[in-house]
């Protein structure tokens, strides 16, 4: 009805709730076709037409979960088309990041340093084993710097202890430094208990070392514990 202000709304709710407990009776004998063409005219009148020039512009991910919501509502209902969005939505932003995960390396004497950028989380996992293709030909000693990177969940901390043995059964000694405590408490708990000794050894710093939790399946830990 062309209202723009905070009171437009408030009234909406209000009559809307007075015509629903006192004129219940009056509202069942509306036609539902009358109301399809209500319906009709207030989508036209509040959709934003000039949104759909932007389709060409936002990222095809986006604009993939508009086309998902909508077709759904037509479909199905409401709730399910915002169920589904979600979801997408969600697995869209777990492939994103999957694909942020990088690294760099420094030689120096006999030690190489790798410097990770980017969550490490179950979606990124095949990515960051991918990244260490030549480990026998590395030097005796490997850093591990996890400074700039973030251990997300048990998959992350899995991958950082299978990579650990696999330098290790190349004869390398293999460091870790900038984990969390959390991360690090977690790692240790990974070790089967009366095994050779850990793959690794953590280099502590507690000023620069970063704070904070990990996502973990406690079943996973329960022998170790």
């Amino acid at each position: 009805g062309g209202g723009v202000s905070r009171w437009s709304g408030m009234s909406m709710a209000l009559f809307l709730a007075l015509g629903l407990v006192s004129a219940g009776p009056l509202l069942g004998s509306i036609p539902v076709a009358s109301l399809v063409g209500i319906m009709l005219l207030v989508c036209q009148s509040t959709f934003s037409w000039s949104s759909l020039r932007l389709l060409n512009k936002i990222p095809k991910m986006d604009a993939f979960v508009i086309a998902l919501v909508s077709i759904i509502t037509v479909q199905r209902d409401l709730a399910q088309a915002v169920l589904a969005g979600t979801i997408a939505s969600a697995l869209s932003f777990a492939w994103k990041q999957s694909t942020t995960l990088n690294t760099y390396s420094l030689v120096q004497e006999n030690t190489k340093l790798y410097k990770l950028n980017g969550p490490l989380f179950f979606g990124s996992v095949a990515q960051f084993m991918g990244l260490f293709p030549y480990k026998s030909r590395d030097p005796p000693t490997v850093v591990l710097d996890f400074g700039n990177a973030r251990i997300m969940d048990h998959s992350g901390l899995e991958a950082i202890y299978n990579l650990s043995n696999q330098f290790s059964n190349a004869g390398k000694d293999v460091y870790l430094r900038h984990l969390s405590p959390d991360a690090v408490q977690l790692l240790k708990k990974l070790h089967p208990s009366g095994e050779a000794p850990l793959p690794f050894e953590i280099m502590v710093d507690p000023e620069n070392d970063p704070v904070y939790g990990v996502a973990e399946d406690s079943s996973r830990y329960a022998e170790a514990k």
